[in-house]
Parts: C-alpha cells; structure tokens; sequence
C-alpha cells in the first residue's frame, strides 16, 4: 500500500515540477512547435532526475516508466497550452493541473500493467 502512495505522490510531484519549470521558460506567443520541444526537453530532463532519485525508494519499472510519460508529454502539453497562453492564470494552478496530470498518467500506467498482466490464477500445487 505505501509503494502504490509512493508511486502516485511521485507521479504528481514529477507533474508539478515539470509544469512549472515549463511555465518558467516558456511565454505566451513564443513559437507553439519551439515551446512543445522545449517543453519536452525539459521534461525528459527532469524525468531522469527526479525519476532517478526516487527509484531506490520506489522501484526502477514504478518510477521511471510513468515519469517517462509525465515528463515528455507533460511538457509537451504544458508547452504548448504556455505559449497559447491558454493555460492558468497562477502558479498554485498550473501546479494543480500538473498534479491531477501525474496521478492520471501513473493510474494509467499501473491499468496498463495489470492489463497485460492478466488475471494469475493459483493452482495449489
């Protein structure tokens, strides 16, 4: 149970961090396809950090392949809504959404996993 709150609490810092670093150095009018590579960079970048860090605690597969996701994409998409200036009005909100993006991306993840999974079934041999 504390892994699976570690994994999602992951996932939603990595957000966090990764919206907010792109609001920093993305602006409203700046080239859409120039601020979703930037974003992305910055994403990846902070992916293996934070991803890095945290796998000890959490397990190399737990962390890094949902920070893989939340850092490309999320700074794809953060870079994109910055430099529409479509995206929230404060800091504490770009943090929200960064947050709710994390956790949805590690539910996704771990919905993914389970899939290919299957259901195990014990024998009692």
């Amino acid at each position: 149970m504390l892994f699976t709150i570690g994994d999602y609490l992951a996932g939603s810092i990595l957000g966090i961090v990764t919206a907010l670093v792109v609001r920093a150095i993305t602006w409203p009018g700046m080239d859409m396809v120039i601020a979703m590579l930037v974003g992305m960079a910055a994403g990846m970048v902070l992916h293996l950090v934070v991803g890095l860090v945290l796998s000890p605690c959490l397990g190399m597969f737990e962390t890094m392949m949902p920070a893989s996701l939340i850092g490309m994409y999320g700074g794809m998409f953060f870079g994109m809504r910055d430099s529409m200036a479509a995206g929230s009005a404060t800091h504490a909100a770009a943090a929200g959404v960064g947050a709710i993006f994390g956790v949805v991306v590690v539910l996704g993840v771990k919905v993914y996993d389970a899939i290919l999974r299957g259901t195990v079934l014990d024998v009692g041999e």
